[in-house]
């Protein structure tokens, strides 16, 4: 999930791995959805990742030898930096991540600055300032070394399009660039140029054969 989605939202995204033969799981993690009541926003998200996957390996009617990733908007953030750690992860999705949320801070709308402290529990902005500072690929994105997809909008007025040219730049693994030219932010107003796209990517690294 992203900074102020729930795993509810997700129905639209999971039907394409889903008709591609792929189970889906979707969970909030902290400060998301039901989980932001309880636990604030964490920047190593590994640590949340970890946890599911050790899950994962507990079901019976799972693969857990091929597990992916995908994360849209902060969740785009979330889901490489996991994968920088937790190499279970096999393959990986970032849709509209940023690279370095506390360098966004200073042009971020007021709305997307609120949320943030809201869910990472600060006191105030300043606060919320400093703790954006531990959501960061600074130094981490060189250990991503499974496959990556990134997508990307050109209009995007939340996160830079630039971040996820320097996410495909640093990464160490095989990595696909899908820079949508005139997309928005998580490029809604352009999901036919990545939703099948990044779903039979997936696909085809994890092995699944075509439905």
């Amino acid at each position: 999930m992203g900074l102020d989605s729930a795993k509810e939202e997700m129905d639209a995204y999971e039907s394409v791995f889903l008709a591609r033969g792929l189970a889906t799981l979707a969970f909030d993690g902290p400060g998301q959805g039901e989980a932001e009541y309880a636990l604030p926003i964490r920047g190593d998200y590994e640590t949340v990742v970890k946890s599911v996957v050790d899950w994962v390996e507990t079901r019976g009617d799972l693969d857990a030898g091929r597990i992916g990733l995908w994360g849209v908007s902060l969740g785009g953030y979330y889901a490489p930096r996991a994968a920088a750690f937790e190499k279970r992860v096999k393959a990986c999705i970032a849709l509209s991540g940023p690279f370095d949320w506390q360098s966004l801070w200073p042009k971020m709308n007021p709305l997307s600055r609120e949320t943030f402290r809201v869910r990472a529990k600060c006191a105030d902005d300043d606060a919320a300032f400093r703790y954006a500072a531990a959501l960061t690929l600074n130094g981490v994105a060189a250990g991503i070394t499974c496959p990556l997809y990134i997508v990307a909008g050109k209009e995007d007025r939340i996160v830079p399009w630039q971040d996820a040219e320097r996410l495909a730049r640093e990464a160490r693994g095989p990595v696909q660039l899908n820079m949508i030219e005139d997309g928005n932010h998580v490029a809604n107003n352009r999901a036919y140029r990545y939703r099948t796209q990044s779903a039979d990517w997936i696909a085809r690294e994890l092995g699944v054969a075509p439905v």
